[in-house]
């Protein structure tokens, strides 16, 4: 196997005009390839660190100069003559290389940078598709079905100011197969749009693709949604990111003060009223015994997805795990930071019987990355976003390139 003999990275914008990094390795044959990371509007306390140079004169503090610098110099450095194809050894190499417990010395965004590069490198070298390489780096249990696609069909919370307190409104086709749920969701993205404009809405998109028109309550969009669906064969999720709402031991969605107790009753009342398949993040981060309460009394219909109380973190996975605080997991490369860790992780879930999402982030490229990993593992679901936006189209057209076409 070829081994690296340089690897460079540069600054370049997300999908909202925000710095992220992109990064290319070069083999002692010349062989090339590069890839970029992303980066949450919406992130969790335990997820690992981005380095961002924080001067507020460029571009906010939202620079990565210094994790490019990191890159060009101290990681170029340790990794120099490896061979590509030895990724558990390169990210661990990383991992102790960095020295910190969240990976804000190097910026998890640097590391992850690198780390997705190799792979992808090592899949070329191989001549090997990279969904077909992914799989031969994992190990664990593996769901043959095609992923399902989940569409975030309406933004707000963080991912567009001004509207209603749950931050995204998904659509879950039940189609057979990948392309006659993408269908299914474009059509009924499409019908949205429409409903909108009729109700005199607000057709702009929000981050992640979503429509962001303002409502009076969270109720107010999912009747919409209902309406829209018609007697198609769809479900409904919600990612509820209590966190933004969370303040001083009290929730507030829509303003309203709920102790935990009253704020758990609330989410019962409405999973039961809209029969949701998915609730993702219904609680705060930290509120194990509420997650473990909550799991207990509706996991056996919906699935409680921990995106924020998770992380992407193998030791939180683990305590989820052993008391029953979720049945399914939401994961995000740049949560943890390298490929390795979030194998392991993936690893775990299916162990345990989790559903797996594999998910983008608010601030996306167009590196389709995930799609090929959501294939390698055999994700149960994939969260791309709305069927809208270069950045979430690109991640749709490569699943569709790979169940079509074997590429």
């Amino acid at each position: 196997m070829p081994i690296i003999k340089k690897i460079t990275a540069r600054q370049i914008l997300d999908s909202r005009g925000i710095p992220t990094l992109e990064t290319t390795i070069i083999l002692d044959n010349n062989l090339h390839s590069s890839s970029s990371v992303p980066s949450g509007a919406s992130t969790g306390a335990h997820e690992a660190v981005e380095l961002r140079d924080g001067d507020k004169n460029y571009f906010f503090g939202k620079s990565v100069l210094k994790a490019a610098a990191k890159v060009n110099n101290n990681i170029n450095s340790l990794l120099q003559g490896i061979d590509v194809s030895q990724q558990k050894k390169i990210d661990t190499l990383l991992i102790e290389a960095d020295g910190s417990a969240d990976k804000s010395n190097f910026g998890a965004n640097a590391i992850l940078s690198v780390s997705l590069s190799c792979a992808r490198l090592a899949s070329r070298n191989n001549n090997l598709p990279l969904y077909q390489y992914l799989r031969q780096l994992y190990s664990g249990k593996f769901n043959s079905q095609e992923v399902r696609p989940i569409f975030n069909v309406i933004n707000a919370g963080l991912h567009a100011s001004g509207s209603v307190s749950f931050q995204e409104f998904f659509l879950i086709p039940k189609n057979k197969n990948f392309a006659d749920s993408l269908q299914t969701g474009c059509q009924l993205y499409q019908q949205l749009k429409k409903e909108l404009l009729v109700l005199g809405k607000n057709t702009s998109v929000g981050d992640e693709g979503g429509f962001a028109p303002r409502f009076e309550n969270n109720d107010q969009v999912i009747d919409l949604l209902i309406k829209v669906i018609g007697d198609a064969d769809v479900t409904l999720g919600l990612d509820v990111a209590a966190n933004t709402f969370y303040k001083k031991g009290f929730y507030l969605p829509e303003d309203i003060r709920l102790s935990s107790d009253n704020y758990l009753d609330f989410i019962f009342r409405l999973s039961h009223k809209y029969n949701l398949e998915i609730l993702e993040d219904p609680l705060a981060e930290d509120s194990w015994a509420d997650w473990v309460n909550i799991t207990a009394r509706i996991g056996n219909k919906t699935k409680i997805i921990g995106d924020d109380l998770l992380v992407t973190n193998p030791h939180r996975l683990k305590k989820a795990i052993d008391i029953k605080a979720a049945n399914g997991i939401l994961v995000k490369l740049n949560q943890i930071g390298t490929l390795s860790e979030t194998l392991e992780v993936v690893r775990m879930a299916r162990d345990a019987k989790f559903t797996v999402i594999i998910s983008h982030r608010s601030g996306e490229t167009t590196d389709d990355f995930i799609a090929d990993l959501a294939v390698a593992v055999g994700a149960d679901y994939v969260k791309f976003g709305a069927p809208a936006r270069g950045e979430r189209v690109a991640k749709y057209n490569r699943l569709l390139a790979i169940y079509q076409n074997n590429l």
